[in-house]
């Protein structure tokens, strides 16, 4: 994960647009809400079960990074899961994504 990205998700939660962690991404794709989704490349888990929901309510999934980077990125403890609900930090963070990776 890239510096910019990193600096794009501090400022997404600062500005209270993101949802992390597995119980709080849960209920807002329940919502049908969100415009971003982010998994660590390390949880296999989180993957299985929330990118194809996602891709049904066709919210991007972007995987990446480590639970502990992805927690870093937001300043809290690690997460497996990390939900923007805003389009614009959402459309920033997929353009400053590696996507070669």
């Amino acid at each position: 994960m890239n510096s910019k990205v990193m600096s794009l998700l501090g400022l997404a939660r600062k500005a209270g647009k993101v949802y992390s962690g597995e119980s709080q991404v849960e209920a807002m794709l329940k919502r049908k809400k969100g415009f971003l989704l982010i998994i660590a490349e390390d949880s296999p888990g989180a993957k299985d079960k929330y990118e194809n929901w996602a891709k049904d309510l066709n919210i991007p999934v972007l995987s990446g990074g480590s639970k502990e980077e992805l927690g870093l990125a937001i300043g809290l403890s690690p997460r497996a899961v990390v939900l923007i609900a805003d389009r614009g930090f959402a459309d920033a963070i997929y353009k400053a994504w590696d996507h070669r990776a």
